[in-house]
């Protein structure tokens, strides 16, 4: 049976400071984010995801447990996982071999609740507002100018668009929720009741803005979120601590965890590597200029994950024969890397590559990469943590620790600029596309985003997480492209504005051979 006890003693938390779930799970009070800071900031994300799964939260949870067990106090900051992908394609998000956190099942599930209060704290919203409508709308509200929609933990592509008391509506799944990003962008109590406050649920007959406040809806969504707003504290499989709280994905919301748990790990330990959804164009670059700039945030490191087989990818080889040794096709698929790291670049954080290495990568590949070094100009480490915990992530930490000693000042990629601006220098500077195009409806939307708003927000860009352009088939590192913006939404609690690319979807559909067909339980966890 595994207990928190060492950990909370090692973490210097007091029984009042935590709510236990069980004896393997538990909640770290708010309190805690009154003691000083001591911890520093270091960022994992990777190169654009692949069938394969690169393991970006494999190698976290190794490098946290590599940085303890050179006596240094880190904590692993992740996000919690959506049973959309647990039940999906994807799978959960707990790390695999050595390198977990524990409890596997019920993080990957239920866990404390907190998806499920995200959900029903969003519901609940609508349902004030349905109701509202209902009982003779007596702030004048458009039905069909209704901005607020329905939530659900679940991919279901069949709730995508649906008609409920004579108007239309629709789902998202939860993590795509402006709930779950105004939980995840809270700095404490207060400024989450005021980011709630500021939600913009409508719009009146008289084009009047209808908020969360203007349904009195706040101080109920605040009592859902009482315990959710908590961070979550687990193991590691060596006994180390990691917390996890929130979880946007990356490719439709801004893909962190909490700044809540983030600064009480950086409370509590003296390294917190923290990381951000999908590859780097995503992720990375909203916790950057999203996550940081709301939280005040300066970051100490960014640590890139890639895969010789995900290159490989990139480089055109196909799944059958992804195993076999491709030098030519691994050289070619390169350029993904050098385009993430280039971009990281731009940042000011210092940057070093990990590569998580397979039993099927070769002697003459895993060099090839680490020949990069050069080019590249930054330390290219490989890593062995799937298969020896934090043992196989040694050089990596000493190399962390180096790096985070380096004074540096995180650089936002945007500042001060217009909304347009902003997402035109996101998709030129990260994505490298030649152009940005606005639907008619988005260019509607943007011109009265801009008036309302001269000064401009953060922009939270949604697309696809496999390509840097909006195609999921363009891999590599593509050029001569152009961006096309469907849709801007603005999320007034969270503070940002959602441009969204292609066809990206906020609910996500079930593969043909879905996860869930394959996971049962008789007493034990099974396929999970």
């Amino acid at each position: 049976m595994n207990s928190l006890k060492h950990l909370l003693d090692a973490l210097n938390l007091e029984d009042t400071e935590v709510m236990m779930y069980g004896h393997d799970k538990a909640k770290i009070s708010l309190e805690v984010l009154n003691r000083e800071d001591k911890g520093k900031v270091i960022l994992m994300t990777a190169i654009n995801p692949t069938p394969f799964g690169e393991g970006k939260t494999t190698m976290n949870i190794g490098l946290s447990m590599a940085l303890n067990a050179l006596e240094y106090s880190a904590i692993s900051a992740l996000r919690e996982p959506s049973m959309g992908p647990v039940f999906g394609m994807k799978g959960g998000a707990t790390g695999g071999g050595k390198a977990q956190v524990i409890p596997k099942a019920d993080i990957d599930l239920h866990f404390t609740g907190d998806m499920h209060a995200i959900t029903a704290c969003h519901n609940l919203l609508t349902a004030l507002l349905e109701n509202h409508i209902y009982h003779g709308n007596e702030l004048g509200i458009d039905p069909d100018r209704i901005l607020w929609n329905r939530v659900l933990d679940v991919n279901d592509r069949s709730l995508r668009r649906i008609e409920v008391a004579g108007h239309k509506s629709s789902f998202d799944i939860t993590a795509a929720s402006e709930i779950m990003a105004i939980l995840c962008l809270a700095n404490d109590l207060e400024d989450l009741r005021n980011r709630l406050s500021n939600i913009l649920v409508a719009y009146t007959v008289d084009g009047k803005e209808v908020s969360a406040k203007d349904l009195n809806a706040v101080g109920s969504m605040m009592l859902v979120l009482k315990d959710a707003i908590k961070p979550n504290l687990v193991s590691t499989l060596e006994a180390t601590p990691a917390i996890l709280h929130g979880g946007p994905f990356a490719n439709i919301a801004h893909g962190c965890n909490s700044i809540i748990a983030t600064k009480m790990a950086a409370k509590l330990s003296d390294y917190v590597v923290t990381e951000a959804g999908f590859g780097a164009d995503l992720g990375a670059e909203k916790f950057f200029d999203i996550k940081c700039r709301l939280g005040e945030i300066n970051p100490s490191a960014t640590v890139i994950v890639a895969t010789v087989r995900a290159l490989k990818y990139n480089g055109g080889v196909g799944v059958k024969e992804i195993a076999n040794e491709n030098l030519e096709a691994l050289k070619l698929g390169s350029q993904n890397l050098v385009q993430h790291v280039e971009n990281m670049k731009k940042f000011k954080v210092p940057v070093v590559v990990a590569i998580n290495r397979f039993d099927t990568d070769t002697d003459a590949e895993i060099a090839y990469l680490e020949s990069l070094s050069e080019i590249l100009g930054v330390d290219v480490i490989p890593c062995e943590v799937f298969a020896k915990g934090g043992q196989g992530a040694i050089e990596l930490a000493h190399k962390v620790v180096e790096i985070c000693n380096t004074p540096s000042k995180l650089e936002y990629l945007y500042q001060d600029t217009t909304i347009e601006a902003a997402i035109k220098t996101v998709a030129t500077e990260i994505y490298r596309a030649d152009n940005v195009v606005y639907s008619d409806e988005a260019k509607e939307q943007l011109k009265e985003l801009e008036a309302r708003f001269p000064e401009g927000l953060p922009v939270c860009i949604a697309k696809t997480q496999y390509s840097f352009s909006d195609d999921a088939k363009k891999l590599n590192a593509p050029r001569d492209f152009e961006v096309t913006v469907r849709q801007l939404k603005l999320a007034a609690g969270a503070g940002f504005v959602v441009a969204l690319l292609g066809n990206v979807m906020r609910m996500p559909g079930l593969p043909k051979v879905p996860n869930a067909n394959h996971l049962d339980y008789d007493g034990q966890v099974i396929g999970m």
